[in-house]
């Protein structure tokens, strides 16, 4: 690595691991967003259209996907990673000053919705292995089974499913 020569690398956990969600650690946080901005399973909740809102989303994901439906971490973690995909295009992309984020629960699927009052659509753009930004709705293109978005009168909604085995 030029210029870098002599100088110790980290070992052992990379970046990328030591980052990884984990259920365990947020719980508490998730249940104190659910008490602060209520329950996205029973009506759309809205959050204030700034990058710190996603981890609030991400938190409200957490505590419905794997406390309230009781469902598996992977399946938690994959849900949470694609709610904070959609809440990031929607705070990024649409100039709005607030979001919304619904779940819903039906037999065998989960569904996730951000709602903003933008009218532009997302767009899946090929991504690139050095790719910085851009892969979005890419990973939500590989994670979920099905992925759309449904226009409004005044904006989107952008949402995704996931197939989930009933007990």
């Amino acid at each position: 690595m030029a210029g870098l020569e002599g100088i110790e690398q980290p070992r052992g956990h990379s970046r990328a691991a030591a980052a990884r969600w984990s259920p365990a650690v947020e719980d508490e946080q998730a249940l104190k967003a659910l008490e602060l901005y209520g329950n996205p399973t029973e009506a759309e909740v809205p959050l204030p259209s700034r990058p710190e809102s996603a981890a609030t989303a991400r938190r409200l994901a957490q505590v419905v996907v794997l406390r309230h439906w009781g469902l598996t971490p992977k399946m938690t973690e994959d849900a949470v990673l694609l709610v904070s995909e959609l809440v990031g295009n929607a705070v990024r992309h649409t100039g709005a000053r607030v979001f919304g984020l619904r779940m819903r629960r039906r037999r065998g699927w989960i569904r996730v919705e951000v709602r903003d009052p933008s009218r532009g659509l997302p767009c899946l753009m090929p991504v690139q292995e050095l790719d910085v930004s851009g892969r979005g709705l890419f990973l939500v293109d590989k994670l979920s089974d099905r992925w759309g978005v449904d226009l409004l009168p005044r904006g989107k909604t952008t949402w995704f499913e996931m197939r989930v085995a009933d007990r």
